[in-house]
């Protein structure tokens, strides 16, 4: 049977951080330090508790809300991002035919001007090179995502999201850590959750998973050097 693999947006394959910065350096000058990009899962949180009538507990910075205010005013701004790794959109797609991967490109983008998020986020994909992309775009838990999808693996940047993909179905995460961030490294490995320091290394431990697939000891010794269990 087909593998079912999911994978993460921003952070992963589209490079949300870098226009996040552009965004800041418009409004406010050139930034000195920077800073990590929120998180566009935790905006589209609180947009929710906004609809809600609820009040965005833990924002008390103007100057983020300032930001997004700009980039929901930007049409088609998930559209315009640029790629993390030029190459990794395409590689996916070939991976996918020749393996016969089904894959989701999963997302909880808040929403801006323009066409609909789900829309923005195919264009974007069949411009760096997937045709026919399954982009979904969720609310809540990637775990109860992860296990209505039946998948087999899920790659995310959010250790959150892992953590909720390992315990809620039976998914294998794949985590995207920066190389020299030892302590995440180690909490995740004790998790069982599965480490690589970009797409590209991801790419390569699904590509040997599934030619491994006929052989239980060949998945298990990938197992064990990725960080599964």
């Amino acid at each position: 049977m087909a593998l079912r693999i999911g994978f993460d947006m921003d952070g992963v394959l589209a490079d949300f951080s870098s226009a996040y910065l552009q965004v800041e350096e418009r409004l406010y000058g050139r930034v000195r330090a920077k800073a990590r990009a929120e998180d566009p899962e935790v905006e589209a949180g609180k947009q929710e508790e906004q609809e809600e009538g609820r009040e965005r507990r833990g924002d008390s910075s103007r100057r983020r809300d300032a930001i997004w205010k700009a980039i929901q005013a930007t049409p088609d701004f998930w559209a315009t991002l640029k790629p993390l790794d030029p190459d990794a959109v395409r590689r996916i797609h070939a991976m996918a035919l020749q393996h016969r991967w089904e894959v989701f490109f999963i997302t909880q983008r808040p929403y801006t001007e323009g066409a609909v998020v789900q829309r923005q986020t195919q264009r974007w994909l069949v411009e760096q090179g997937f045709d026919l992309p399954s982009v979904l775009v969720i609310a809540g838990s990637r775990g109860a995502a992860a296990g209505a999808l039946r998948l087999d693996y899920h790659v995310d940047d959010s250790p959150r999201n892992c953590i909720d993909v390992k315990s809620e179905s039976g998914a294998k995460p794949l985590l995207i850590i920066e190389p020299d961030d030892d302590a995440t490294m180690a909490t995740a490995r004790r998790l069982g959750i599965g480490t690589a320091a970009s797409i590209r290394e991801c790419l390569d431990i699904l590509d040997q998973a599934s030619q491994a697939r006929k052989s239980p000891k060949l998945l298990h010794r990938l197992a064990q050097m990725v960080g599964w269990h």
